[in-house]
């Protein structure tokens, strides 16, 4: 098995001014809820849904109980698009310590990129991670919003983030073995 070199970015925010909205588009009947009964069944479909085109391996092996205790913490969210009552895409944001907020998760599946839903989704998601406390009173109020990307993620991730406002803190190369594309589902 050959490694490739895998570059990632780390980015943040650190006031809510830093923000820098996309309108939602155009002519779409585009609908952002967040789930609110962590399910391990539909956060897995999310995730393979939307990085299985783009080599999101980490979570694919974890257990039901792996995926229910992350998702039942206090203080984690995640949003979803849905236009025209389907999926579209989602962000998944955790609360950390110090009112720290993580973006552990954005994307949009295959077929609803390209349309302008991306930035409009990330947008209402970084939104979401300010005002995480008003949702989680036990929590301290939001002072950063992190995330990362990598050269494996989609290629118009990077120019998004920096276009909402992020500004990049961090830069990593490390080796990691070639895997093949997983796909939504095995042979997709």
């Amino acid at each position: 098995m050959s490694n490739i070199a895998v570059t990632t970015w780390s980015l943040e925010q650190t006031a809510p001014s830093d923000l820098r909205p996309a309108p939602a588009p155009e002519g779409d009947d585009l609908r952002i809820v967040r789930a609110e009964v962590p399910s391990p069944e539909f956060s897995r479909f999310l995730y393979a849904s939307v990085g299985g085109d783009i080599l999101w391996t980490d979570r694919l092996s974890w257990t039901y109980a792996q995926w229910q205790e992350v998702l039942a913490r206090p203080g984690t969210e995640t949003w979803v698009a849905y236009e025209k009552g389907t999926p579209a895409g989602y962000v998944e944001l955790e609360a950390q310590d110090d009112g720290v907020v993580e973006v552990v998760y954005f994307g949009l599946i295959p077929a609803f990129r390209g349309r302008r839903i991306g930035g409009h989704l990330l947008s209402y998601g970084v939104e979401r991670a300010w005002d995480l406390a008003e949702r989680w009173p036990d929590r301290a109020p939001t002072k950063r919003v992190w995330l990362h990307t990598c050269s494996k993620d989609g290629e118009h991730a990077m120019a998004n983030y920096e276009r909402r406002g992020f500004r990049l803190f961090d830069t990593k190369v490390e080796e990691e073995p070639e895997v093949a594309t997983p796909g939504p589902w095995p042979g997709a």
